[in-house]
């Protein structure tokens, strides 16, 4: 009989299960919020019901369950460290979020290639990366990629186009202050406290722009509120989080980066047969197959930048390093979503810190996830 390899299976099944979470998460999201299906066409409202969840079950996890304990938080580091990641993390779900309102679940994952783009003019600006011709010309191509999908889209909003960006760029700043807040000052958050103190706070920064622009909205609308909807919406959130760590715990940046590219490829798929309006041109998959030459190859730079910079090392030593590595990598958490992004926060989930979330949902989850996990490597 052959031996079946657990551990393997183990990891696939995890990989499963996290490609599956942040698909559903982007679709449900954009059913959710799409005029012609549920209805419920506010962003932000929905964006705060994940938030206001994953801090609630956070607590009770925390504080009434005791699973695990509350990092040592001091008002300073709240302030100037999980303030500012909060204010970032909540602007990118909001503002992917409400790209749902304008295009298509497969031309937003397309515009998702643009997250290594972002994430490395973020990272120069703020000093954590260097400026080089070989990454440049693979920023360029991704972009050129992009450009060409924009072009072959049927459907393309100016105004979808530009909330989805800002959502790119938001979270990429906020990937980069994680990386520069966080990690310099040795504070390591896992998933359960990372939605315990950036949830909360996220929820609090989205108040302002829910209060302006939604609730006159919601008081003169008959809105459709349902209870079980909108549970399972923000629960597939929070696990889509989990899934993440779980991935991440087991293999690491660059396999959720190969994972992350076949959830895109599938989510592209998938929503032109759950959402008809929701077509894609041979322009749209030529634009979107150049970026992702662009991504792969930016990805690939960094592994190799990686690899020379360890190569004087023993092999053990090596391998206890990436092992440290890896594990560290796991344990920084501050997300999709997004939102699959964003994507979900995912779209509207939590995100982890992931690259260093991954994707929500957020959302590429995977290239953000390989940008600063590799970036840090690479130091």
């Amino acid at each position: 009989m052959m031996m079946v390899n657990k551990p393997l299976v183990l990891t696939y099944l995890y990989l499963l299960i996290y490609i599956l979470l942040s698909s559903g998460v982007i679709l449900y999201n954009k059913w959710v919020l799409s005029p012609k299906y549920f209805n419920f066409p506010f962003p932000i409202t929905l964006t705060m019901i994940h938030m206001g969840f994953s801090g609630a079950v956070a607590f009770f996890l925390i504080r009434v369950f005791k699973v695990v304990s509350p990092v040592k938080m001091t008002l300073e580091l709240y302030i100037t460290c999980v303030v500012p990641i909060s204010a970032f993390f909540a602007a990118s779900l909001w503002f992917g979020n409400t790209a749902y309102l304008y295009i298509s679940v497969a031309f937003i994952q397309m515009l998702k290639a643009l997250m290594p783009v972002a994430t490395f003019i973020m990272a120069v600006m703020c000093g954590t990366d260097k400026a080089r011709c070989d990454v440049f010309s693979n920023m360029l191509l991704v972009s050129v990629g992009v450009v060409i999908s924009s072009y072959g889209e049927i459907h393309f909003n100016v105004v979808g186009t530009l909330y989805q960006v800002t959502g790119i760029f938001a979270e990429a700043l906020r990937l980069v202050l994680t990386q520069v807040l966080l990690q310099k000052k040795g504070l390591t958050l896992n998933p359960i406290t990372s939605l315990y103190y950036i949830a909360p706070c996220s929820f609090v920064f989205l108040c302002a722009p829910w209060y302006v622009l939604e609730k006159p909205g919601m008081e003169i609308s008959q809105i459709q509120f349902n209870f079980w909807i909108f549970f399972s919406n923000a629960l597939c959130a929070l696990a889509l989080n989990f899934s993440i760590f779980l991935v991440i715990g087991r293999t690491g940046a660059v396999t959720i980066r190969v994972a992350g590219v076949l959830k895109d490829w599938i989510l592209i798929a998938l929503s032109t047969v759950i959402f008809p309006e929701s077509t894609i041109t041979g322009l749209n998959i030529i634009g979107y197959a150049i970026a992702l030459c662009g991504v792969v190859m930016y990805n690939y730079l960094k592994v190799k930048d990686v690899r020379a910079s360890q190569l004087p090392e023993s092999i053990p030593d090596r391998m206890a390093k990436d092992w440290k590595l890896e594990k560290k990598s796991s344990d920084i958490f501050t997300p999709n979503n997004s939102s699959d992004n964003n994507g979900g926060g995912g779209g509207g989930s939590m995100n982890s810190s992931s690259d260093t979330n991954v994707d929500e949902e957020t959302p590429l989850i995977s290239s953000r996830l390989s940008h600063v996990g590799r970036s840090q490597l690479s130091k």
